[in-house]
């Protein structure tokens, strides 16, 4: 399993949500530029990066951030947040990221996004479905920066794209997002036999390298965390079983 370094950025800085929650939001005084580098000294080779301007407003806020950080060639970066369209989804690849996250489209838009992995190629195209457990355990998918709650569940989502040729689904708890209260491994586990042939980006919860390990277990092929990261919750020694560089 692949461990991939998150950073959310708002208005060009570093910060975290609790729970998507915009209100509840942590300012981190960490350049993104040296953040990337420190990741790369670690050993990682991908970065996921969030705009969250994008994800809640539709707008391109940290584009010249992105920009700037993909022209360090340093690490592979992951992009979402606000990628609604096809123009979006090119003008994030032309920026220069090596694979685009596509959200709320995914449910909004089903047959437009079975389109995008024919154009773009599935290697570049990732579809997030951030999730709530409802009251009989059933993962339903929230949309448009996880302010909107479907009645699609996970499974639903994911099947409508298991015969265009998807390969990579990042899944997010968002009752444990930033809360540092462990991930849902059994979500994760669950996913993996269901759907096997993808790869599974974990998300939501890592607090340390006892929960990385219960996610490879678990099936995930990769866990994103940041949080736990850049506030050095886990000693670098632990995480270099899950970087490809360390």
């Amino acid at each position: 399993m692949r461990l991939i370094p998150a950073m959310d950025l708002r208005a060009g800085r570093c910060v975290r949500l609790l729970q998507g929650d915009f209100d509840a939001e942590t300012r981190y005084d960490a350049d993104p530029r040296a953040l990337l580098g420190k990741y790369r000294r670690f050993g990682a080779d991908w970065l996921h990066v969030v705009d969250l301007d994008g994800a809640r407003d539709g707008t391109a806020g940290n584009d010249s951030v992105i920009a700037e950080l993909a022209a360090e060639n340093a690490l592979n970066l992951q992009v979402g947040g606000g990628l609604r369209d096809a123009a979006a989804v090119k003008r994030m690849l032309d920026l220069g990221a090596a694979r685009a996250v596509i959200g709320s489209a995914a449910i909004t838009h089903v047959e437009e996004v079975r389109s995008w992995l024919g154009r773009f190629g599935p290697e570049h195209l990732a579809l997030a479905f951030d999730v709530r457990l409802d009251r009989t355990g059933v993962p339903r998918v929230t949309t448009h920066g996880w302010r909107e709650q479907s009645q699609i569940s996970l499974w639903d989502a994911v099947g409508n794209f298991a015969v265009a040729g998807l390969m990579h689904v990042l899944c997010t708890d968002v009752s444990r997002d930033g809360a540092l209260c462990g991930p849902n491994v059994e979500l994760y586990r669950n996913a993996a036999r269901r759907y096997p042939r993808l790869q599974w980006q974990a998300s939501g919860g890592i607090r340390d390298s006892r929960d990385l390990h219960a996610l490879a277990d678990a099936g995930a092929a990769a866990a994103i965390s940041g949080r736990a990261l850049i506030e050095e919750l886990i000693p670098p020694r632990e995480l270099q079983a899950f970087l490809p560089n360390a």
